[in-house]
Parts: C-alpha cells; structure tokens; sequence
C-alpha cells in the first residue's frame, strides 16, 4: 500500500542525507564505518538532486528508477555489516538504516502521480 507521495519521499530523502553525514559523528564512528557513511550522504543527496519527483522529466532521474536504486541500497546496507565483519554501533546502524530505507521504498507511490500528470 503506497502511502507516501514523491513530495514526502523527497523530503525524507533529506532527512536521510543529513543522518548518513551526521552517524560518524553522532555514534563515533571511524574508519570504513564513516567513510561509508558520508560517500552514502553526497551520492544520496546528489541523487535526490537528479531526481524527477514530479512527473515532468525536467531531471534526468525518473522517480520509478530512484526506487529501484534505493531497494538495491536497502539490501546492501542490511548484508553490508556481516561482509565487513563490524559488530556493535555500526552494524545495527547500517542494519536500521537498510530496513529503514526498504519500509520507506514499500510505502511510497512511484507509479501513481507520474501517471495522474502524464
């Protein structure tokens, strides 16, 4: 059931930026653990940037692709811990933000508004 519209999604994908770039910081994070957290805050923010979330394609993201990529993040953050071998703060954040990222793929209409403004 989509709940979110692409302006909501938009708003939370900000969200999202701000706590990958802060997680470092904010939890203690070092080495690999933060280095990934701020590549994923500047390719998510530039990715929010090149995203049409209206419909009209005036950028070159098409809302329905940006889902995509974010399922493919979700699952790779969630596997990302065990690859690595981290346990403890970065394990359950990466983890978190995985499942976080996939309720909010579940929850938001991709097709729905694109189709209403053609």
């Amino acid at each position: 059931m989509a709940l979110l519209t692409s302006r909501v999604h938009s708003a939370l994908d900000y969200i999202t930026v701000v706590v990958f770039a802060a997680a470092p910081t904010l939890l203690g994070f070092s080495g690999l653990a933060a280095g990934i957290a701020y590549v994923l805050a500047v390719v998510h923010l530039l990715m929010t940037l090149a995203t049409d979330f209206s419909g009209t394609r005036r950028r070159p993201i098409r809302f329905p692709h940006h889902g995509w990529v974010e399922v493919a993040v979700g699952i790779a953050l969630m596997a990302l811990p065990w690859i690595v071998g981290w346990r403890g703060t970065p394990r359950v954040f990466y983890i978190v933000a995985g499942v976080v990222i996939l309720i909010v793929w579940a929850l938001t209409s991709y097709y729905g508004e694109a189709r209403r403004t053609g």
